[in-house]
């Protein structure tokens, strides 16, 4: 199922995190990691370094872009050096690349060519970021072609899968990978099932259980009524999962500016990695 999965690479807690899933999986899937590390051209060239140089007594005629250009290049051999060794010391098949230009682009265009994107929750510069959830990250969510990993900066092993499911055509790409990972990791997969009140929840969840049953898993339905953020937090509260997978829930037409309230509650309220179908 995923033979190529894309892990930016960027040696901060969550990233170092990123690394640590991306192998876990290439491991039970056989795949091949590709570690990218960004050099961002907004850092080299936007009005932030002649605020800096300024105030660190260069002038920004001096060739201050070319000294920074190089440190961060640099930087990201070294950091890809050591997933390179690391991926090597763990018997994975892996690949670097080090690219220059906006890192939110540069991550969605190698996506193309990949089939999972797993990516921390917030970058190296979380210190600069409000919120759960790292710019360079929802930049992602919201533009990458392929599905998204999104991971916190604590390793732990999936052992209780939870699909969120509502019958969305994206929900319906998450039940397909939902069902592909769980029977590649033997494990037995819960589908959460939320609706409104007026809503009737039962041709939703015959829908779940006549699509999973070809798999041959223990697959448990449950069905909620109310709020899908509010029930799908309590949900997982009590039931100790530990990877939650789901559609992108969008209610506009401009998808590509903004994430669904319920895709965008989840993330920044759960504390486990989050599996983004779009």
């Amino acid at each position: 199922m995923f033979k190529n999965i894309l892990i930016p690479v960027d040696g901060s807690p969550n990233g170092l995190a990123a690394v640590r899933y991306g192998i876990w999986f290439a491991k039970k899937f056989k795949a091949t990691l590709t570690g990218l590390n960004v050099v961002d051209i907004v850092a080299l060239e936007g009005p932030f370094l002649h605020d800096l140089s300024g105030s660190l007594g260069f002038e920004p005629y001096l060739n201050f872009s070319a000294k920074m250009r190089e440190m961060l290049e640099n930087k990201g051999d070294e950091l890809l050096k050591n997933f390179g060794l690391q991926c090597k010391d763990e018997r994975i098949k892996s690949e670097t690349v080090l690219a220059f230009g906006i890192i939110t682009n540069e991550i969605v265009e190698k996506a193309r060519v990949s089939d999972l994107v797993i990516i921390g929750r917030r970058g190296v510069n979380y210190q600069f970021e409000s919120g759960l959830l790292g710019s360079i990250a929802e930049g992602v969510i919201r533009k990458s072609p392929k599905p998204i990993l999104i991971v916190p900066n604590e390793f732990k092993e999936i052992s209780k899968p939870l699909l969120v499911y509502d019958g969305s055509v994206n929900a319906s790409k998450a039940m397909k990978s939902a069902a592909e990972i769980s029977k590649t990791l033997k494990l037995s997969l819960t589908v959460l099932v939320v609706t409104s009140k007026d809503v009737a929840g039962e041709k939703i969840v015959s829908e779940a259980r006549d699509y999973l049953s070809p798999y041959r898993l223990n697959v448990e339905v449950v069905e909620r009524t109310g709020s899908p953020p509010d029930e799908i937090l309590a949900y997982y509260e009590d039931n100790g999962h530990d990877l939650i997978l789901t559609g992108i829930t969008s209610h506009s037409r401009i998808v590509e500016m903004v994430l669904g309230s319920t895709t965008e509650f989840v993330l920044r309220n759960v504390d486990c990695p989050v599996f983004l179908e779009r």
